[in-house]
């Protein structure tokens, strides 16, 4: 069950990122880091359809690891940048070159192979106060770390290093419905008088907020990159030291997992510099077109910039 809302949940994530990236990428230079960049997307009808897409992809996602590890739950949603690509060639009919569909199979397989390899064990440990304490300071440090970079360098330069944040963010996010859910299992009442609740509407309300820094920073071929590669890894961390999350490595799993892990970021990569990443029609009925699959034979803008 895990691993078919997992699938899912990428597969929202997808969705999400196209009308979110169409909803803020005409906002003002200047708004980037500023409240004025959400008030623009708010006044997005794109924007608000994948706000709304964004939050069955969080209930998704919340499920999955009720039932799932987190060192499961994360990696899978790589699959959100393969799914982005079929949406973009299949939806609005872009031919599928030689990158996407090699691209698509490594990710693809290199998820397979290291969760086969890997074959993840434990997740039921509930962290106490020093191990949360110690694992949001390495979290805040990090992704305020990534922020600070994008004062300088060039516009990918900056759309990856908002990436980055917002993937720290989210992988953090992620932990705190793991923890909910740990709680949830041994009793509802008590749930909304921990802290867990809170910390999550502020890391995800942070992680929306860099997610659409990174959109409009520079080229989405930057951003979804290393926001997909740095989830998984930040998650699989975490998992580890907090939830106890056990994964096979003895003999020639470890290597094996590495190469495996490789094959999959080398795909995800790959697909991230796809010309049908940076490229689909960019006005506000785009999101028409999208949910009611009505092929747009208008012009076709950029979605990010060249990469």
């Amino acid at each position: 069950m895990a691993y078919l809302l997992a699938v899912v949940a990428a597969f929202a994530n997808a969705t999400t990122t196209i009308l979110q990236r169409l909803g803020v990428e005409t906002a003002p230079a200047e708004s980037t880091m500023r409240l004025s960049l959400m008030a623009h997307a708010f006044r997005r009808k794109v924007w608000l359809a994948g706000f709304g897409v964004m939050i069955a992809a969080f209930l998704l996602q919340f499920s999955a690891l009720h039932y799932g590890r987190i060192t499961v739950v994360q990696p899978i949603l790589t699959l959100e940048l393969p799914f982005l690509v079929a949406i973009l060639g299949f939806w609005f009919h872009h031919a599928l070159t030689w990158r996407e569909w090699v691209g698509a199979l490594a990710a693809t397989a290199g998820l397979a192979s290291f969760l086969a390899l890997a074959s993840p064990g434990g997740g039921d440990q509930l962290p106490g106060a020093v191990d949360w304490a110690a694992v949001t300071g390495a979290c805040v440090a990090a992704a305020a770390l990534a922020v600070l970079s994008t004062r300088r360098g060039s516009a990918a330069w900056k759309a990856a290093m908002f990436g980055v944040s917002a993937a720290i963010a989210f992988a953090f996010t992620a932990a705190l419905i793991k923890e909910m859910n740990l709680e949830i299992s041994r009793s509802w009442s008590s749930l909304f008088v921990h802290w867990p609740p809170y910390a999550l509407a502020v890391s995800g309300l942070a992680g929306m907020f860099l997610t659409q820094n990174a959109f409009h920073a520079g080229p989405v071929t930057s951003s979804q990159a290393t926001l997909v590669i740095v989830d998984p890894l930040v998650s699989i961390a975490i998992g580890m030291s907090l939830f106890g999350d056990r994964l096979l490595l003895a003999g020639p799993r470890g290597p094996l997992e590495a190469v495996a892990v490789l094959t999959l970021f080398g795909g995800v990569y790959s697909l991230a510099r796809s010309p049908l990443v940076s490229s689909v029609k960019s006005e506000d009925e785009a999101a028409g077109h999208l949910l009611s699959r009505r092929r747009s034979t208008g012009d076709v803008a950029k979605l990010c910039g060249s990469s």
